[in-house]
């Protein structure tokens, strides 16, 4: 039980880590790129640019740290979900600060991100 539970965290820790990376690279573009995008389109992209990096993910830890079966499917709907709450109250946190916030700080599109991510590494990984 244990190692589930451990299995699980892993997951979820993994993408927590890749989107908060990718957080800190568009904060860092956010000058030269102020116009705002397309809310549509920034779904699509933010959705795409997950499934990007989860397929990059698979390079560096190729083996799925969940269990096949119910666990799997349990972290394809779970996870997204846990990654989106916690974008929003990284979202919250910066608002507090003063911080300019991008659309991956709200739930919707950091739950899409880690759709994506999860989706790849659901399909793909061993």
């Amino acid at each position: 039980m244990m190692q589930f539970l451990f299995e699980i965290l892993g997951e979820f820790l993994l993408q927590i880590a890749v989107e908060a990376l990718v957080e800190l690279g568009l904060h860092s573009l956010a000058e030269p790129l102020r116009r705002p995008p397309n809310p549509w389109l920034a779904a699509l992209g933010y959705a795409l640019f997950g499934a990007i990096l989860g397929a990059l993910s698979l390079l560096l830890l190729p083996e799925h740290l969940t269990p096949a079966g119910l666990a799997r499917t349990a972290h394809l709907l779970l996870t997204p979900v846990a990654v989106g709450a916690c974008m929003v109250l990284l979202g919250a946190w910066r608002a507090k600060r003063g911080e300019l916030l991008w659309r991956i700080d709200r739930f919707a599109y950091g739950y899409l991100f880690a759709l994506g991510f999860a989706l790849v590494r659901h399909g793909f990984a061993h």
